[in-house]
């Protein structure tokens, strides 16, 4: 992506961070005639032998899976909290407005998860970071219906080789960032969140 320096993050820990906050990914490969096919999905970010890995799954009919066999290759993407900016948050009329994002892209390697137990634990891992008492239910459901599950989705590990983060916040000029902290605050929850980061990046004061 387009990242110009004052806008990329310098600590890794923010990717991860934005990555474990807004796990609903969009997954990228190319299909068999070289155009980009998206998944969309949510995505388990864990650690393997010290590597950052992010595990997930799609239906057995998305070609998604087949895809990622054939070509390993892919990149994910993390969309953080967004929303304009008003061109009033300076303190002079000759500016234009602009939009506040906080974006992730990972490069990944895919290796499908094949076997039972191993899809099981990773379904369990996804099943941990939004309703961990689902678990229970799973567990009572039968082994001949969590086979019927299993057997009807495709399992991948994705580990990254190579993170950009972006962080979008108009760190390059201070004249705007305590009108644009204050509007913020005051706003939506995506407004509310850039606010916060705000405070994070040391932009101003909490």
């Amino acid at each position: 992506m387009y990242l110009p320096p004052q806008f990329k993050a310098k600590e890794e820990a923010h990717a991860l961070a934005l990555m474990r906050a807004h796990p609903f990914a969009n997954l990228i490969s190319t299909d068999d005639e070289g155009c980009p096919f998206v998944t969309h999905l949510p995505l388990h970010l864990t650690q393997q032998a010290g590597q950052h890995v992010l595990l997930g799954h799609c239906a057995k009919p998305n070609p998604h899976g087949r895809y990622l066999q054939q070509r390993p290759q892919a990149l994910v993407t993390f969309m953080g909290p967004q929303a304009y900016m008003s061109p009033q948050v300076y303190p002079d009329l000759t500016r234009v407005p602009t939009w506040s994002y906080l974006a992730v892209h990972a490069h990944v390697q895919a290796t499908l998860v094949e076997e039972h137990q191993a899809k099981d634990h990773l379904l369990k891992q996804l099943i941990g970071d939004h309703e961990p008492a689902y678990a229970q239910q799973w567990r009572a459901l039968g082994e001949d219906y969590q086979h019927q599950m299993l057997n009807g989705i495709v399992a991948f590990e994705l580990r990254i080789t190579a993170l950009q983060c972006k962080l979008k916040l108009n760190q390059h000029r201070p004249e705007s960032h305590a009108a644009m902290h204050a509007a913020y605050a005051q706003g939506t929850p995506d407004e509310q969140a850039l606010a916060q980061w705000m405070v994070t990046l040391g932009m101003v004061q909490p």
